[in-house]
């Protein structure tokens, strides 16, 4: 099997430089260096900004109607919703927002195959993700939605959200303030945050329709046609060897319940670091597409070094199975750590205490320097130096 470019053959660019290209000439807001666009507020309130962002929980749900189907297991489908409500929360934290976020709800779905009792377990999932937020201060304003069957464009379902946000000028998170000297602590996106009921492998909900091609078995290819594109060659579809129900390495969870765990959110803990680490905070980056070459997108002539990334089992497993290249593993997936603070040197320590008290992993996964012309990165792997 050739290891380049496994994701696009899939019909996935983790590069996406067509829709870049698309939006080159848009208006980039009212801080254009920020990682979601901010608009001006709505309300006409000078001291605010705005900001509506949509994203989901992508192909994810491919691969939990495979596992409803094998297992009959419903809460698969709750926990879609956190992962679309995440990818939209998270980014949102990037810019500074605390909230309340207002949220709505787009669920496509082919009604032959999904029921009613997925679509009330993906609603439920959401009402029960807005109420864990809350009791960390995070408050999410459910505004209802929409549910459309569009059998002829689904095969089995689509979850998207829509989330809003005001913030106040004076507390906007701008990566232009990226510079030489910062360094990068990185957030991990696996183990098992006070706020989680049991371990995360990580996944979130970037890399997935490489992951479940790479990794899972022939058998899903054969007996679930609808969970995939006929558009992808049927030698790249489900090539790996994995069952749902084999075993992670290094944990006590399947394979199938680790590219599924629901994408944790970083929100209780950014939520503290906005407010204690305000005048030594120079940047946040959510690791999503792109991961860990998101960043080259945001800071102006910035050479980023990752020199101390983590090491996660499922992605080592992703790695050892699938025969990817290093340089496009680490543009498609998290790898283990999906946010990232760009901090003064002497504020990192507070910041990694403070994502402990969370029980989430944290360290110093590299730093910044200056640089001319186009923003760099170079990722430093076992001895290996990658330069994007």
């Amino acid at each position: 099997m050739s290891v380049n470019n496994e994701y696009l053959k899939r019909g996935v660019s983790a590069d996406k430089e067509d829709v870049h290209a698309a939006v080159k000439n848009q208006d980039k807001g009212v801080f254009p260096g920020a990682f979601c666009k901010l608009n001006e507020d709505p309300c006409g309130d000078k001291e605010y900004c705005a900001s509506m962002h949509a994203d989901g929980a992508g192909t994810k749900s491919s691969l939990a109607y495979v596992k409803y189907k094998e297992t009959g297991d419903l809460s698969v489908f709750r926990d879609l919703a956190q992962d679309s409500s995440v990818m939209n929360l998270d980014d949102l934290l990037c810019v500074g927002a605390k909230g309340p976020f207002l949220v709505s709800n787009t669920i496509g779905r082919n009604a032959h195959r999904v029921g009613g009792d997925a679509i009330a377990a993906v609603i439920g999932g959401y009402n029960a993700f807005a109420e864990k937020m809350s009791k960390f201060g995070i408050e999410l304003i459910l505004s209802g939605g929409e549910t459309a069957d569009v059998g002829d464009l689904v095969s089995t379902l689509i979850v998207d959200s829509t989330f809003f946000v005001r913030i106040k000028r004076t507390d906007v998170i701008d990566n232009d303030n990226i510079k030489a000297g910062d360094v990068i602590v990185g957030f991990a996106s696996y183990g098992k945050a006070i706020y989680e009921e049991k371990y995360n492998a990580g996944m979130g909900s970037n890399g997935l329709t490489a992951a479940r091609h790479l990794v899972f078995s022939p058998y899903y290819r054969e007996k679930y046609p609808e969970s995939y594109s006929s558009t992808i060659e049927k030698s790249l579809v489900y090539c790996g060897k994995h069952k749902l129900e084999d075993s992670l390495p290094e944990t006590d969870i399947t394979v199938g319940e680790a590219v599924l765990s629901p994408t944790r959110t970083y929100a209780p803990l950014i939520a503290k670091l906005l407010c204690e680490a305000k005048g030594d905070l120079h940047g946040l980056i959510h690791c999503t597409g792109g991961g860990q070459t998101k960043c080259r997108n945001f800071g102006k002539q910035v050479h980023y070094i990752k020199d101390n990334l983590f090491s996660a089992p499922l992605f080592n497993l992703i790695e050892q199975d699938s025969g990817m290249d290093k340089k496009e593993l680490f543009k498609v997936f998290n790898m283990g750590h999906r946010m990232e603070a760009y901090l003064s040197p002497d504020a990192a320590s507070a910041a990694i205490q403070l994502a402990n008290s969370f029980g989430i992993e944290a360290k110093i996964v590299g730093h910044v320097e200056k640089t001319t012309g186009e923003n760099k990165v170079t990722i430093f792997d076992h001895g290996n130096r990658i330069d994007y």
